[in-house]
């Protein structure tokens, strides 16, 4: 790991980034960052990505939009049941809440 009698190349563990000491003077001569892969190999690849984003999250807002139009019903037909089921049972004692623990 010595190069020359009073420096040292050392790679740091969290970057990977190659750095140059000197424990003389307490200080880093020299630092050189790692070479990062490239994310895209051509701008048409990244346009195409971005259009391909765009459509997915149309698509995400869609199943979300068709959901809360769905939410009262879904609300309503909860509802009705758990009705259902206290008339079928009124004898049965009510659930113990939180906040009646209070």
């Amino acid at each position: 790991m010595a190069k020359g009698r009073n420096t040292f190349d050392l790679e740091c563990p969290c970057c990977g980034a190659s750095l140059k000491v000197d424990p003389e003077v307490r200080a880093v001569l020299s630092f050189k960052e790692p070479e990062r892969p490239r994310t895209l190999e051509d701008i048409e690849a990244g346009v195409a990505k971005l259009k391909g984003e765009a459509a997915r999250r149309e698509e995400a807002f869609q199943k979300s939009f068709a959901r809360e139009k769905q939410q009262k019903e879904v609300l309503s037909r909860k509802f009705d049941e758990l009705l259902k089921q206290a008339k079928e049972s009124p004898e049965e004692p009510r659930r113990l809440r939180d906040i009646d623990l209070d």
